[in-house]
């Protein structure tokens, strides 16, 4: 008799439907993880697909895949065996290979891993950059479980993206004139002005087979969903406009970074206005046309419309809504930075993040 191994996977759609895989290999995966190859499929969910014999043809184009397939190579497979003229609603052959990666065991769920979450703590914004490090690769090595930690600075900072020119995106007269402490961060993305009380900003470190299976696109919206219901938690309609903006009926909020780290975990991390000046911020930023050129605006002061004048909350009330909302969801623990972590992220700021090598390494 031949001995069969199930396996069940479900994926929710941002802004879609659920999809919902069962598969069984001919392996056991603890014994044999990458020779099994899947040998019976069931797709199923709440999603719309017509005509209803396509379903057969998605159940087909799993069946043989080995379970080491990346997501590309099961994607590519339901493309290939879809009729052209059958139609999915709610879901594409991306949401089926993110089922598929997490039935195998690739990728995982909110749900599979223990959290925490850090309420902000003021330290030097060098400190910040450097924590981002120091948690993934923690959270990466198995040492910590993933988390949310929000910031807190005092005084002025700009921090700009890992990629972006220091001379082409900070006045650095400027910023040395207004105080202002220039860092570069390990994320992409683009530069961000922070005075004091002026941003909600808030870092995910997260192993990256949460997001297995997603393309970069839709790992955003997906990694911030949360901060999406924090927002409406406090009368706010947010939402993604790609790749890493987040917007309301009123105009952008903030914007999003990643960074996968070699350790196999990666940061993602988001910066909200909650009460900027926009007038300091163009002192010290080189905002150019290019810049806003899809953005449908025609002044930068206008880019940036904070979180005080849409909800009327103090800075202190948002920070406490964006910590007890991700807490509840995730059942995620109160904790703090570890004394070896921050010991280690101050060498850091000594030997990377402080220095002019660092900061100016994209001149």
């Amino acid at each position: 008799m031949t001995e069969t191994h199930q396996h069940h996977g479900e994926y929710k759609v941002v802004g879609g439907k659920l999809v919902v895989v069962d598969l069984q290999t001919d392996l056991d995966l603890r014994t044999h993880p990458r020779e099994a190859t899947i040998t019976v499929a069931s797709v199923n969910g709440d999603f719309f697909l017509e005509p209803d014999e396509a379903l057969d043809s998605l159940n087909a184009a799993l069946v043989g895949l080995p379970v080491r397939a990346t997501r590309e190579e099961i994607a590519e497979s339901v493309r290939v065996q879809l009729p052209t003229e059958a139609h999915m609603f709610g879901f594409d052959e991306y949401a089926i290979a993110t089922a598929v990666r997490r039935a195998l065991g690739h990728a995982t769920r909110w749900e599979d891993h223990a959290w925490e979450v850090m309420p902000a703590v003021q330290l030097p914004v060098e400190m910040h950059v450097a924590l981002d490090q120091v948690l993934t690769e923690e959270v990466g090595l198995g040492n910590r479980p993933p988390l949310m930690r929000m910031w807190d600075y005092s005084g002025r900072a700009v921090v700009i993206g890992s990629f972006q020119s220091l001379a082409n995106e900070v006045d650095s007269e400027a910023a040395e004139r207004m105080g202002a402490t220039v860092v570069r961060r390990i994320t992409g993305g683009g530069a961000m002005y922070m005075d004091e009380g002026s941003f909600v900003t808030y870092s995910l470190s997260v192993p990256q087979s949460l997001v297995d299976g997603l393309s970069f696109a839709d790992s955003y919206p997906f990694l911030d969903a949360w901060a999406m219901e924090a927002l409406t938690e406090i009368g706010i309609s947010a939402s993604y406009k790609p790749l890493n903006d987040i917007v309301s009926a009123e105009g952008k909020i903030g914007g999003a970074a990643q960074k996968r780290l070699a350790s196999g975990a990666m940061v993602h991390h988001v910066t909200m206005s909650y009460d900027m000046n926009a007038d300091d911020m163009l002192q010290v930023l080189r905002i150019g046309r290019e810049k806003i050129s899809d953005k449908g605006i025609t002044s930068a002061a206008k880019r940036v419309d904070p979180l005080r004048s849409q909800t009327g909350l103090a800075r202190e009330e948002i920070l406490k809504v964006f910590v007890e909302t991700f807490a509840r969801k995730y059942d995620a623990k109160v904790a703090e930075i570890r004394p070896e972590e921050l010991a280690r992220a101050e060498k850091l700021v000594e030997e990377k993040f402080s220095t002019q090598a660092w900061t100016a390494r994209v001149p």
